[in-house]
């Protein structure tokens, strides 16, 4: 069985932070680096669109589509 994905929402420096099963993958700050942090946990061949649409993340404070702004 995959792992339960909480995506946060965004804190005060903008990334929203990535848990798996109550790990701490880390800090993402596009759906790139969640991708990138769930194959890293093993969940592989994830796009930036198969993680936005994977019953398996859930999202707080916004889905997908909400991250920091870029200067």
């Amino acid at each position: 069985m995959a792992a339960r994905v909480i995506v946060d929402p965004p804190g005060e420096g903008g990334g929203r932070r990535v848990r798996a099963d109550g790990t701490t993958l880390g800090t993402a700050y596009s759906p790139h680096d969640l991708a990138v942090f769930l194959e890293r946990a093993g969940m592989e061949g994830l796009d930036e669109l198969d993680v936005a649409m994977s019953p398996l993340v859930e999202w707080h404070g916004g889905g997908p589509e909400v991250w920091p702004a870029t200067d």
